[in-house]
């Protein structure tokens, strides 16, 4: 599956940015809220999502880099997230803060930073309806594909297939097509691009060639 991240979009033809998606189609809309305090960038808030979740029906893949994630749960379901994925060290009792997010109705994932154990995944496997392995350092796009991550996706994926075979491995960052099979092949479910496809001369070309991948 494909998920695209509207930070790399042209903020000014968002309309036009999500004909595209939704034309590819896309599997999920992954956008990414930064609040230039847990990372160095700041993106935009639920307001921005709530009125860009009246472009499409796809899945709005919410992607929390803040601190105290707990904090904006309602007011990012309100906005139309259908997966909300919190960082575990933004927040204090992140059980209570999974379980807060599934209370809601949606998915609750977690994120794993580059350099970070998947320790934390043997507390909260059974949890989790999502799995992020950044293949970057989170905060900004554009960046380059840390090729280690393969491993920790191999990794994760051996651990999903034996505790929870129905949470969904997702991968996001630096991905392009020359690598997006290389990331399937290790495990992935869902491949996060943004600038590979809004960066592209041709958005939509770019979507649908990522769609005919295959794990």
């Amino acid at each position: 599956m494909i998920a695209p991240s509207i930070l790399s979009c042209d903020f000014s033809n968002m309309k036009q940015n999500f004909d595209v998606l939704n034309e590819g189609p896309a599997d999920y809309v992954h956008v990414d809220i930064m609040d230039g305090n847990y990372v160095p960038n700041i993106s935009f808030g639920p307001d921005i999502v709530k009125d860009l979740r009246k472009l499409s029906t796809i899945p709005f893949d919410v992607h929390l880099m803040i601190e105290h994630p707990e904090q904006y749960i309602n007011v990012f379901f309100d906005a139309g997230a259908d997966i909300l994925t919190v960082h575990p060290q933004t927040t204090a009792h992140l059980s209570r803060t999974l379980q807060a997010i599934k209370a809601k109705g949606i998915k609750a994932g977690i994120a794993i930073n580059p350099a970070e154990s998947l320790d934390v995944l043997n507390y909260t496997i059974q949890d989790l309806d999502l799995i992020l392995i950044m293949s970057v350092n989170p905060g900004f796009g554009g960046q380059s594909f840390i090729t280690t991550a393969l491993d920790k996706i191999k990794a994760v994926r051996k651990l999903i297939d034996e505790k929870n075979p129905s949470c969904l491995l997702e991968v996001d960052g630096g991905i392009k097509l020359n690598n997006a099979q290389a990331v399937y092949d290790a495990g992935a479910d869902i491949i996060v691009a943004g600038s590979a496809i809004f960066g592209a001369t041709d958005p939509l070309d770019a979507l649908k060639q990522f769609r005919e991948l295959r794990p």
